[in-house]
């Protein structure tokens, strides 16, 4: 009797609650959909330039000139009110720094909105008067697709932080370019990356971008289902958990001292001093592409290596990630089929190709949404990116002009002295 009168009461709460439910879910459905559109016609409607910066003969200043470029010129944090934002689709704008290696020749680029081109230009200038900025073509488009008939050979990768975004890497203040030295002492963590890419021979090319907006990522806080905290607040949980064991506690449980280990003296003022300068949400992409009787599997392993430079073993380090080849077991098995056709192969291929074509980590496509498990088994797509924290500090390790120390015959630097920046410069 008892339970027939259950059964009873939970049919009646199950008629009850599914049209609120199924309700709830179109509604879910129908808002994602609402914003991606409102999002991707925003998008639609800014025009992208890309800029060639040529480094001047004699770089006389540190990385931290190149600190003050991004501070000043791409750190665009600019708040959006609701209406733009849930309404127009407005998004924070983003700007992907290049390296780039064509038949050995090496070239500093910037892509930016065109809107801020005078910005970007007069900052530039302001670090590095005797730079030279031209507005050229996008590279990538000299490339239709990859893989299949196409007659190029494409190999890429992304890359990820192997700990915390709150830990720093190995910077250019590490290696004492801050410090200013003579040319002849200086260790320049760049070097590596410009001498592979200048080594490369006539139909190789290497691709390095690293895009970046200014920082806004939330993280989980643990013991709560939809809370989040910031970057600050995300240090300050790290500092307390490697902390915790070596400090002691009054009667009333409060803090009473602190005895810090060895390897806690540079751990805990390294992740300090990280989160106290301006920082940008980071994705770093890394391809190399070549015509098929030109391809030199060698130079696509030496690519592998140039991040070792920034390691530090109790601090943080790069690892490779979403890489355009199916080569592990891992990669297969994390939602993508076990059988894979060579079709579907250079599908895979040119969906890496097409997001570093579009400098795409921030807003991507629906398409690239990858289901939940275990649907993922039945479907086969490009992974999402991975992003991570960095600060301009770290920005200006991995991307800033190298001095005369760096004898590269193919990178490309402004052969005579400039008087001044042109004076017609827009504002």
């Amino acid at each position: 009797m008892i339970t027939d009168l259950l059964s009873g009461l939970f049919l009646k709460l199950f008629i009850f609650l599914w049209p609120i439910a199924v309700t709830f879910f179109l509604g879910h459905i129908a808002w994602t959909l609402w914003k991606h559109y409102i999002k991707t016609e925003w998008i639609s409607g800014i025009k992208w330039i890309v800029l060639e910066v040529k480094p001047p003969r004699d770089v006389l200043r540190s990385p931290k000139a190149m600190e003050l470029f991004f501070t000043n010129a791409l750190y665009q944090i600019a708040g959006k009110d609701k209406k733009s934002k849930y309404w127009k689709g407005a998004v924070r704008l983003w700007f992907s720094l290049e390296i780039i290696s064509i038949d050995g020749q090496v070239h500093f680029y910037i892509r930016i909105p065109s809107r801020l081109k005078g910005l970007v230009e007069t900052q530039m200038y302001a670090q590095y008067p005797q730079a030279q900025i031209v507005e050229v073509d996008d590279y990538t488009l000299a490339v239709p697709y990859v893989g299949g008939d196409s007659g190029f050979d494409f190999w890429g990768c992304e890359w990820k932080l192997t700990k915390s975004d709150v830990y720093p890497i190995k910077t250019y203040v590490d290696f004492g370019l801050d410090k200013d030295p003579k040319e002849e002492f200086k260790v320049d963590p760049m070097s590596p990356l410009i001498e592979l890419f200048g080594s490369i021979q006539k139909g190789e090319q290497m691709w390095l971008q690293i895009v970046i907006r200014a920082n806004d990522k939330k993280y989980h806080t643990a013991g709560t289902y939809f809370d989040e905290h910031d970057l600050l607040k995300e240090a300050q949980n790290e500092i307390t958990k490697i902390t915790k064991d070596f400090t002691g506690v009054d009667a009333n449980n409060k803090s009473k001292d602190m005895k810090t280990a060895p390897w806690q003296k540079d751990v805990v003022p390294a992740i300090t001093s990280k989160v106290t300068k301006l920082t940008f949400e980071t994705g770093i992409r890394l391809a190399y592409v070549a015509k098929k009787e030109d391809s030199n599997g060698n130079n696509k392993k030496n690519l592998r290596l140039i991040f070792r430079q920034y390691d530090t073993p109790h601090l943080n380090s790069f690892a490779r990630t979403n890489g355009s080849g199916l080569a592990t077991f891992f990669q297969i098995f994390q939602g993508n089929r076990f059988f894979i056709s060579k079709k579907t192969r250079h599908t895979f291929t040119n969906a890496f190709f097409n997001a570093y074509r579009e400098r795409a980590f921030f807003y991507m496509p629906l398409r690239q949404k990858k289901l939940p498990f275990p649907f993922s088994l039945f479907t086969f797509k490009y992974n999402q990116p991975n992003t991570f924290v960095l600060n301009t500090e770290e920005l200006a390790t991995l991307w800033h002009f190298p001095g005369q120390i760096l004898k590269v015959p193919g990178l490309e630097r402004v052969e005579s002295k400039q008087a001044s920046p042109p004076p017609n410069l827009p504002i």
